[in-house]
């Protein structure tokens, strides 16, 4: 079977693995206490729906900066019957794992600790080779994570703003600087919000003052989370139209005003009109309670290219081809530019591909040489993947070796 993506460099398949190769979870979801021990193959677990397969892959999704691929509140997270620890710092869940990375064995831990005054109650702490981390945006720096979860098969037809979350994991994986800017971003943007809400008065002399700094911040930290966005989707479209098999070929288009600016002038250009336009919606803002223009509007559109066919109007199986073409390339992107392919997490991703199609993403995901985590209720569907892949059963949150 030829691979999914051609004309690549051959030196792809020869990169380095970002793999975990061993996995601890306590109090999460439905595992009281786990260890599982792998190596850096693709890994398949198989099971009954509801024995604990999507909470493993949410797990490893944690190993990656933000709310995991569920999105889920932390005190969430906490196994339901887990007995509460009252005590400052105690963690109400742990994921802790070692890492096969590029620079070699690499040990992370995070979890939700009862301390702050997070949202949640608490805030998520992170902590590499047993050291603390100040922000979870260390967690790019070591390891790029992706998912495809089945609440994404219709993702171009649903909300923008799910788009945006989807190409910003993407751009972080290849840029991980990325989720540091957008912090920022989001960071200052919050802040405006909140000084402008307050002040629905008229705005005083002092709170101007500071609302034009947290304004030039927006501009300098928005601009530059427009241009990697910009940058990355010029190069993943490339990518993606040197697609070949049964995975369609997607043409990607960032839209939005930010970007716009930049494609008519420079960024120190792109700031200055961002900047402007926000001190003039300073009273549409304040009264909307949120701001209207900005890199937090701007989305993406696809189009099945072989049938000039915007994808929000194709079928669900070819919406879902395409978003397997698009993370295909994006890994592809990943091992050359950083040189260790990132970690694929793929929830029932084999449940409606047809042999053929399985049988490419398996080639696919072995050439790039990620370690891709892949559930699914039949291990039948996986037999193509062979000793290539490595195979673990849950039942009831119980993990073993097949």
């Amino acid at each position: 079977m030829q691979n999914a993506l051609v004309n690549f460099p051959d030196e792809t398949a020869s990169q380095e693995r970002c793999a975990v190769v061993r996995l601890a979870l306590t109090d999460f979801r439905c595992y009281a206490h786990l260890r599982l021990d792998a190596d850096a193959r693709p890994a398949v677990l198989t099971g009954a729906n509801g024995a604990g397969k999507t909470n493993l892959l949410e797990a490893i999704s944690f190993l990656a900066p933000g709310r995991g691929l569920r999105r889920a509140r932390m005190q969430d997270v906490t196994r339901s019957d887990a007995p509460v620890d009252e005590s400052p710092g105690a963690l109400r869940w742990g994921v802790a794992s070692t890492l096969e990375a590029a620079g070699g064995a690499v040990e992370v831990g995070t979890g939700f600790a009862s301390v702050g005054d997070g949202d949640d109650g608490g805030r998520r702490v992170v902590r590499i080779n047993g050291m603390n981390t100040r922000s979870q945006s260390a967690l790019s720096e070591i390891l790029a994570v992706v998912w495809l979860v089945p609440d994404m098969d219709r993702l171009f037809m649903d909300s923008a703003g799910r788009r945006r979350r989807f190409l910003d994991r993407l751009v972080a994986g290849f840029d991980p600087a990325h989720t540091t800017r957008l912090n920022e971003y989001e960071q200052a943007m919050r802040e405006r919000t909140r000084l402008l809400r307050d002040d629905r008065a008229g705005f005083r002399a002092a709170d101007a003052g500071w609302i034009a700094a947290l304004e030039q911040r927006m501009a300098e930290s928005g601009i530059a989370v427009a241009a990697a966005r910009r940058d990355f989707v010029n190069r993943l479209g490339a990518a993606c139209k040197l697609t070949a098999g049964p995975f369609p070929a997607a043409g990607i288009t960032l839209v939005g005003d930010a970007e716009g600016w930049l494609d008519h002038g420079a960024a120190l250009e792109a700031e200055d009109r961002f900047r402007a336009a926000l001190a003039d919606s300073r009273t549409a803002d304040r009264e909307i309670g949120r701001a209207l223009t900005g890199p937090h509007r701007s989305d993406i559109q696809v189009v099945h290219l072989a049938k000039n066919c915007p994808a929000a109007v194709c079928s669900t199986g070819e919406q879902k081809a395409l978003l397997i073409s698009i993370v295909l390339a994006h890994a592809r992107l990943v091992a050359l530019d950083r040189g260790a392919s990132p970690l694929l997490l793929m929830d029932e991703i084999v449940a409606h591909l047809d042999a053929e199609r399985r049988a490419a993403l398996f080639d696919e995901i072995c050439a790039i040489g990620a370690q891709a985590w892949m559930t699914g209720t039949d291990q039948e569907l996986f037999e193509q993947f062979g000793d290539r892949a490595q195979y673990f059963r849950v039942d009831n949150a119980n993990v073993q070796t097949v």
